[in-house]
């Protein structure tokens, strides 16, 4: 399983000392994790106060709503009424569209989510593309073992969680409204069709 880490190059750019840690170990201590990588940071670069650091070429629209602790990179741009909070980092790049909700998750350079998307407890590569209405789904509500398994490689294994999104490879699209169940790890330049269900937790 630790072959996972080559789907997300970008990711281990910004967070070397994960390498080698798999993703569904890595998002229960996202606010960690962020909160270490803002003392890091260039205050020339970076405006912080309260667990928030906002590159200076960042654009954030009014009506957008911020909890800590947030790292959003240079040339980023975030619109109105997005919603970011559990621990949110977002590379350089990084376009986040009107109405979209990002929970304890990464986001990796250059990536979008085009509007009114879902993103919770996942690790997104660079250069991923989320079309209109795309979710990820973090939690098993219909299940009575709300475990989460995911599978790599033909090879299936118990995450132990039962909160854990997706993990996204660099340069994957997915495609208007839809779906990526819990647990879903997709490989580099994966491509997901509208309206399609990503149900790899079976």
């Amino acid at each position: 399983m630790r072959d996972i880490t080559e789907y997300i190059a970008d990711f281990y750019s910004h967070f070397p000392s994960q390498k080698g840690v798999l993703p569904w170990e890595i998002t229960p201590y996202i606010s960690t994790i962020i909160s270490k990588k803002i003392l890091e940071l260039n205050t020339d670069d970076y405006a912080i106060a309260a667990g928030i650091a906002i590159h200076k070429t960042a654009i954030i629209e009014k009506g957008v709503i911020l909890k800590e602790p947030v790292i959003i990179s240079g040339n980023c741009f975030v619109a109105s009424h997005a919603y970011l909070r559990g621990g949110v980092f977002l590379g350089e790049g990084v376009r986040i569209g009107p109405g979209t909700e990002i929970k304890s998750s990464f986001i990796g350079n250059h990536s979008a989510m085009a509007h009114f998307n879902f993103i919770g407890d996942s690790i997104i590569g660079g250069h991923v593309n989320f079309e209109a209405g795309a979710l990820i789904a973090n939690h098993y509500n219909e299940r009575l073992d709300k475990t989460i398994w995911a599978q790599v490689k033909g090879s299936r294994t118990n995450t132990g969680s039962v909160k854990f999104g997706a993990l996204v490879g660099d340069n994957s699209r997915i495609g208007a409204n839809a779906v990526l169940s819990p647990g879903t790890i997709l490989p580099k330049g994966s491509i997901v069709k509208r309206l399609e269900l990503i149900e790899q937790n079976n």
